[in-house]
């Protein structure tokens, strides 16, 4: 994990982060989520598969029925079939991520001072894992459609199992932390939610995090896409433009994301996140259900593009993953360096901030006042939000379920630009100040 691997009675172990909002809608939030996301799952997927995707007919049988009994009759309980398939994927990954070699990669310091470090083969993880899966099907091993066919079974089984997971985070927080990046808030509710241990570790190896985050959360989102791809070609004996493109740009996006995977090491979401119900269970349950959800629609709503949309969505797709691809590979190649690297060709600019770890030590970070990051603080989330838009367009605008994800992801990431800020000003003070005058726009230049 790093050093050190323990809490020592020298170095307290660090409060919980501090929340942005206030304390009456930081609870509300809380609240809701945890009651509201699990039901909210399921009436995505039946809505999607077994109500034309209209959201007024999830509404008409809610209304007809009763919302407890309605929802009570179209929740499906979790089966041995939904049971297997989950556990060999998990075991498969799990597998993959502690056997596969790869370069030794130290994440960012944390604030009591450790150095968390993992080895990077996410990449060789995705490609073992997009070959085997075809190969099954190819050879008739495994039919990816059987997922397709208890989808609602699997997220079911995910819905209450990852809660339990969830629950084994929080009782190993408390009594078996993997570092000193960890601590309790004196309120179980906020500590079940974000979590109480920065890196959580099974063994000396395992990271708890890169497999809920990474090998479980985004290696379903794939394997998901593939499903869907897969399941409309046995339904109509071929796959629809618009699914070729939804599910083309999907895994451009996430083969994106493998191939920088030690930079999302460096992210919000690992190196200040800490593993509870918002990252783990959102990463376990959320991301395979609802960032899948276009392709999941698209499966029996097959859309005719024509070559000429079909390749501008797909062009305007690609566009937008580079340029979020490039954000993120400006960033981290003026840490690797040191800032001793050219950002478009020139010198970069920057602020040298100075700030304290929880032991009282002084440490130094560069901010990139240039490039990219002179244009907003948080522009990469702009390519980001229009490259699901991207992939979601092709299913067109009949229905407004499709496009649920794109209006979630906008709101998660313009929150999470203001938790990163927020953060970011209580640890570098005045540098920070001195960096949001340079870089004025938090997220869209010259409007927010």
């Amino acid at each position: 994990m790093g050093k050190p691997a323990k809490p020592s009675p020298a170095a307290p172990a660090p409060p919980p982060p501090k929340t942005v909002h206030s304390p009456l809608l930081t609870y509300a939030s809380m609240l809701s989520l945890l009651s509201l996301c699990p039901p909210f799952v399921i009436l995505l997927w039946y809505t999607m598969v077994h109500a034309d995707g209209s959201v007024l007919g999830t509404y008409q049988h809610l209304r007809d029925h009763g919302l407890v009994e309605g929802l009570r009759s179209i929740w499906p309980m979790p089966t041995v079939a939904a049971g297997k398939i989950i556990l060999g994927f998990a075991l498969f990954e799990a597998a993959l991520q502690l056997l596969l070699p790869g370069k030794r990669f130290e994440g960012p310091i944390s604030p009591s001072g450790n150095v968390p470090v993992y080895k990077a083969n996410g990449l060789q993880a995705y490609a073992v894992t997009l070959v085997a899966y075809l190969s099954l099907w190819w050879f008739g091993i495994f039919n990816p459609a059987v997922v397709y066919d208890h989808l609602g079974e699997i997220f079911s089984a995910l819905v209450f199992g990852s809660l339990v997971f969830c629950v084994f985070l929080y009782i190993k927080g408390h009594v078996a932390p993997s570092s000193s990046d960890s601590g309790s808030s004196g309120n179980p509710i906020i500590d079940f939610y974000w979590g109480m241990e920065l890196y959580p570790r099974i063994g000396k190896h395992f990271d708890i995090k890169v497999f809920t985050n990474c090998r479980f959360g985004m290696m379903s989102w794939a394997v998901l896409a593939v499903t869907y791809c897969i399941k409309q070609y046995e339904m109509n004996g071929q796959v629809a433009d618009s699914m070729l493109v939804n599910t083309a740009l999907m895994l451009i996006y996430i083969t994106k994301f493998f191939w920088w995977e030690s930079g999302y090491w460096c992210t919000m979401d690992i190196a200040h996140d800490r593993a509870g119900f918002y990252i783990c269970w959102g990463c376990l349950v959320w991301v395979p259900s609802i960032y899948t959800s276009p392709g999941m629609y698209l499966v029996n709503h097959p859309v005719n593009l024509g070559p000429q949309l079909a390749l501008s969505i797909l062009l305007a797709g690609i566009l937008c993953i580079y340029i979020n691809y490039d954000c993120d590979r400006q960033r981290q190649e003026f840490r690797r360096t040191n800032g001793k690297c050219t950002v478009w060709g020139k010198a970069p600019s920057k602020i040298v901030a100075s700030y304290q770890t929880t032991k009282g030590e002084t440490k130094t970070s560069l901010l990139l006042t240039s490039g990219w990051w002179g244009v907003a603080r948080h522009f990469h989330y702009v390519p980001e939000i229009l490259s699901a838009f991207f992939w979601t367009v092709p299913a067109l605008f009949d229905h407004f379920l499709p496009y649920f994800y794109v209006i979630f992801l906008t709101i998660l990431l313009l929150d999470r630009a203001k938790r990163d800020d927020d953060r970011c000003s209580s640890k570098y003070g005045k540098y920070w100040k001195t960096y949001c005058n340079k870089v004025r726009y938090r997220v869209i230049p010259g409007i927010y």
